[in-house]
């Protein structure tokens, strides 16, 4: 069995629990060497999870002949260069998502994998859960009858950062992230939809601003259409009241309903003449370990994971739709 040598650019929050520890858990794969441009962040990491080697600089870390597939955890802004680095170098790439800061990135990284016949995925690990893969169960096995439409409501208070004007989270800075929270969170919401229904061919949206604690949108409206004609609408706040709280997609049929969260993973509620059903999933103690699990089995050759850059790009263009951006 081929043994994947991960090279890490990027080792911050997502990587300490989502996605790191994963990597060392799956038969034939581990974690070589970790970059930060922090000194100090790069170091610690690779003491704090025996990481043998570390680097300051990615294209150094790309170069390390004992490091066979990248896994890029930067900012989205960042996301292009290095898996075109990587992919240049013949370098497999694990991208976080969304896959890029835009649309046109995502253009970029498809045409050089492409080119170079060298395979990018992204981390759209909630394909792989348990709990989303119930919820599709339940919408492809017909029990809530023809899917008619999809919604979205999703409510967060401001963050105690977003108040903090002189050291703002990247995540709401659109030069860094592409956009604000909305293009940090509804990416999941999005391609865990298009998951089940096909690609959203036509969306169209209304950002605004209406807090006034940084530049990017706050809050956005939007409706789409799914190729299977299925409608859905979506509604997101990140600077509402502690009252309004919400985590919900809610999918419609003839004949029921399914409501699940996206990141709360409260239980699922199954709605039918039948009654009222609530289905509890247990998901596994590393968010993206059923992910990496497939991406490193496509590698060695034994398996095939589908979670593409070409697969993750329909989210782009329906985030870029949605804010104005092409």
């Amino acid at each position: 069995m081929k043994e994947i040598s991960w090279g890490f650019i990027g080792c911050g929050e997502v990587t300490e629990k989502k996605s790191g520890p994963a990597f060392n858990e799956i038969p034939g794969s581990h974690i070589e060497a970790v970059m930060s441009r922090d000194e100090n962040r790069a170091r610690s990491y690779a003491e704090r999870h025996h990481v043998r080697k570390w680097y300051t600089d990615a294209q150094e870390l790309i170069d390390d002949p004992d490091v066979n597939a990248i896994y890029v955890a930067t900012p989205p802004s960042s996301h292009a260069t290095f898996a075109i680095m990587a992919m240049k170098s013949g370098k497999p790439v694990y991208v976080e998502k969304p896959l890029a800061a835009s649309y046109n990135d995502c253009i970029r990284i498809n045409r050089i994998s492409e080119q170079t016949g060298v395979p990018c995925f992204v981390a759209y690990y909630r394909r792989e859960l348990p709990y989303f893969q119930k919820v599709k169960e339940i919408v492809t096995s017909g029990v809530i009858g023809n899917v008619v439409t999809v919604q979205i409501r999703y409510s967060v208070p401001p963050r105690t950062e977003d108040t903090q004007k002189e050291k703002l989270p990247w995540r709401v800075r659109p030069e860094i992230a592409g956009g604000g929270y909305f293009y940090d969170m509804a990416p999941h919401q999005l391609d865990i939809l298009q998951e089940i229904f096909g690609v959203i061919t036509r969306a169209h949206g209304y950002p605004a601003n209406r807090a006034h604690l940084y530049e990017a949108e706050d809050s956005v409206s939007a409706c789409f259409y799914f190729e299977n004609g299925v409608t859905g609408s979506g509604n997101w706040c990140f600077v509402g009241h502690e009252s309004a709280k919400e985590d919900c997609i809610e999918i419609i049929g003839e004949k029921g309903s399914v409501s699940f969260s996206v990141f709360d993973y409260n239980p699922i509620l199954l709605i039918t003449s039948e009654g009222r059903t609530s289905i509890t999933v247990q998901n596994p103690r590393y968010a993206q370990l059923p992910m990496i699990k497939k991406v490193v089995e496509d590698l060695q050759g034994v398996g095939t994971c589908e979670c593409t850059s070409i697969s993750a790009t329909p989210v782009n263009w329906v985030l870029d739709r949605i804010l104005w951006k092409n």
